[in-house]
């Protein structure tokens, strides 16, 4: 999106929290669409027995983070959803565009603290920048398994053997299944 273009636009940040139910994201955007709000972005999870969404949204100015919540309100009353807003300013608008290559991480083990801290630090430790992760407890009671997927972006210099190198002592370690693998970008 050109600067010009940006400037004539309101940028909002919406999180909705709610005990999961059908609906919630159609009742949610339904608010945006009557509002004739643009969904730029957005990432959506149910969490335990709880539904999480984070939105960016866009709107023509003049238009208030005021007017949104005004809209969110009966919405929040009938159905319980939590709402948070927040303007989002000018420096936070712009994806940060890293150079490196693009890949997802994958972690199969047995269910034990320290996973999600152990792989982040050792990432973090060499300037891997996560974008996107996700973590869920599968298998049986008897039998549970730990499943962390995470989108990262390598910083450069590091290639996607250099990374699964790095994660090897974890993989012994948590005696879990690592794997490393290039997410090949796609133009349409």
């Amino acid at each position: 999106m050109s600067r010009n273009i940006s400037e004539n636009l309101a940028h909002f940040a919406v999180t909705i929290i709610s005990k999961d139910r059908p609906g919630i994201v159609a009742d949610t955007t339904e608010v945006l669409f009557r509002l004739g709000c643009n969904l730029e972005d957005s990432s959506c999870t149910m969490l335990g027995g709880d539904f999480a969404m984070i939105l960016i949204v866009t709107h023509e100015k003049p238009f208030t983070k005021a007017r949104l919540s005004d809209e969110f309100k009966a919405l929040q009353e009938r159905s319980g959803l939590v709402v948070h807003l927040r303007t989002l300013h000018e420096d936070e608008i712009y994806p940060v565009k890293d150079e490196g290559e693009l890949c997802l991480i994958s972690v199969y083990g047995s269910d034990q603290p320290g996973i999600v801290y152990r792989v982040t630090r050792t990432l973090a430790d060499h300037k891997v920048n996560i974008t996107d992760l996700n973590t869920r407890l599968i298998g049986t009671k008897e039998e549970p398994v730990y499943v962390l997927m995470l989108e990262a972006i390598l910083p450069p210099g590091l290639s996607i053997e250099a990374t699964s190198e790095l994660l090897e002592p974890l993989r012994r370690k948590l005696a879990a299944e690592i794997g490393v693998r290039a997410i090949t970008p796609v133009s349409l």
